[in-house]
């Protein structure tokens, strides 16, 4: 029988090793709750070098439908509840042809049927429907897929990859993603 401080040590070896190959789960902690009673999330990633972290409100669906009565289809969604939706990272990111700088930028999604269009705005600290588009970064495509198993809340998520990840937004059964590499 392994003695508990040996136990340990094996946990911190395997936890050290997962996080410098960028293979960590999420760590999220909970915030507060916005004024229409959806809890608000920090949620934490390492990956492939890179700090990430997302804060976000999470609307529950209860009942309504997407793209209808909650992420209305060809209308700039503010991609969660309340305040606008945070992404901060210490390394350059690039989600397809699009490079987002290390800093603090805010995530704005144009939501369609048949694919979601991810925005990534310069302008922060704002309440989450004052969308300006003349502060875009830029935009790109996420693909759309059913989700594994359907959300009662929404939720964003990265999955690492080889160099990068997958950021993921799953909000009923539907599941927006669109992978993302790390620069230097």
């Amino acid at each position: 029988m392994r003695s508990s401080r040996s136990v340990t040590a094996l946990v911190a070896v395997v936890g050290l090793t997962l996080a410098s190959a960028g293979l960590l789960a999420q760590k999220t902690t909970d915030m507060h709750k916005g004024t229409g009673g959806s809890p608000h999330v920090r949620s934490e990633w390492t990956v492939a070098g890179a700090s990430i972290t997302v804060e976000y409100g999470r609307p529950f669906l209860k009942g309504r439908t997407i793209g209808k009565d909650v992420v209305p289809y060809g209308q700039v969604w503010r991609a969660g509840a309340d305040e606008a939706t945070t992404l901060k990272t210490d390394k350059p990111l690039t989600f397809g042809s699009l490079t987002v700088p290390a800093g603090v930028h805010t995530l704005f999604v144009l939501p369609a049927a048949d694919k979601w269009v991810l925005i990534v705005s310069k302008q922060t600290g704002q309440w989450g429907t004052q969308y300006t588009a003349g502060q875009d970064l830029g935009r790109v495509d996420m693909a759309l897929s059913a989700a594994p198993a359907a959300a009662e809340q929404h939720t964003i998520s990265v999955e690492p990859t080889s160099g990068g990840g997958v950021l993921q937004m799953t909000f009923g059964t539907v599941r927006a993603s669109v992978p993302f590499s790390v620069g230097k």
